[in-house]
This record gives structure tokens, sequence and C-alpha cells, in this order.
């Protein structure tokens, strides 16, 4: 996993944001074992400690179940979590911003019609 990490966001959520993206894509699912803490930290180049409170988190969420002695797997309820999760974050934080645009270039219904027919047309490319 290649990270590009941003200063406006703590180095851990933007790893669980990462997780959570590639379980929602399907890489990976319901029941598999995450990377050890260790060999993730490795890969991506970060302080173990920085990735025991990203895995901290996500198992406080309810999207990794913890084995002890075995390690993390994805939750059986992950998906759900996360799509709620995702969908109250969009409708408070990106939501405003949308409707601000579309009241500002007076976007009319059809526009806006025309955009969901593109984007149920191309469904299984946006990812």
């Amino acid at each position: 996993m290649s990270m590009d990490f941003k200063s406006t966001k703590g180095i851990f959520l933007q790893i669980a944001e990462n997780i959570c993206r590639q379980i929602l894509e399907g890489k990976l699912q319901t029941g598999d074992r995450v990377p050890s803490v260790r060999d993730l930290a490795a890969d991506l180049e970060v302080n173990r400690n920085t990735l025991l409170r990203t895995y901290s988190l996500l198992n406080d969420e309810g999207i990794f179940d913890n084995k002890r002695g075995i390690g993390f797997f994805v939750s059986e309820n992950a998906v759900e979590i996360i799509r709620n999760k995702e969908k109250n974050e969009f409708f408070r934080d990106d939501l405003p911003e949308f409707i601000r645009k579309v009241r500002l270039l007076h976007l009319t219904e059809k526009d806006l019609s025309e955009l969901i027919t593109i984007l149920k047309s191309n469904q299984h490319e946006i990812k």
C-alpha cells in the first residue's frame, strides 16, 4: 500500500481512511486478516505507534475485530459501518458546498438529472 500523506489531517486518520476505502472497494473483505501493525508500519514508513492508533480507532468503530494473539480482521459489519460514516460525513461536509455551487451556477433539475444519469451509467467505473 502506497500513500501520499497530507499535512491537513493526522497520518493515523489518513491511513484509516485508506483502509476503509480498500474495504469499500472490496480489496479487503469481511473476515480478511489485515496486515500486522509491524508490517504495515514498515511498508508505509511510519512509526508503529501511528499504526496502533489507526488499528485501535478502527477496532473501536467496529470496522476491525481484534483476535488477541492472531491479529486484526475486517469485521462482518465493516462495509455498513463505513458507508454510514461516509454518508454522514458527506451530508455534513460535502453536500452544503455542493448545494452552494448548484445555486451559484444556477444549475437546473435537468443539469442534475443528466449528471445522475452519467453517474449511473459509469457506476462500475467510479470507485
